[in-house]
């Protein structure tokens, strides 16, 4: 198995905040074979999925659609950040039966 770089699925590394406020690849990491496992990682972390989810915030708050296609995204959101939680909590392979 390969080994992993120290920057992957770190959001902040791969995905960081530019000059402008919004959130960039930085040009090193086109060039990196992990790129694509490495920026799923990094959104399906805990800070990721809060990132997501203010994401979901800012977006338009038109029509009916609109609100329930929200509601669902950040209830979809929600579930995956109590996962990460139990995972911190219990570890990954020693998760409550529910």
């Amino acid at each position: 198995m390969e080994e992993k770089k120290g920057c992957f699925g770190i959001l902040d590394n791969v995905f960081p905040i530019s000059d402008n406020g919004l959130r960039e690849v930085p040009a090193e990491c086109f060039q990196c074979p992990d790129r694509i496992s490495c920026l799923k990682t990094a959104v399906s972390t805990e800070e990721g999925i809060k990132m997501r989810e203010g994401v979901l915030d800012r977006a338009a708050k038109d029509g009916v659609i609109g609100r329930l296609q929200r509601w669902s995204r950040k209830k979809e959101l929600h579930r995956l950040l109590k996962q990460q939680e139990k995972k911190k909590k219990y570890g990954k392979n020693n998760l409550p039966k529910l």
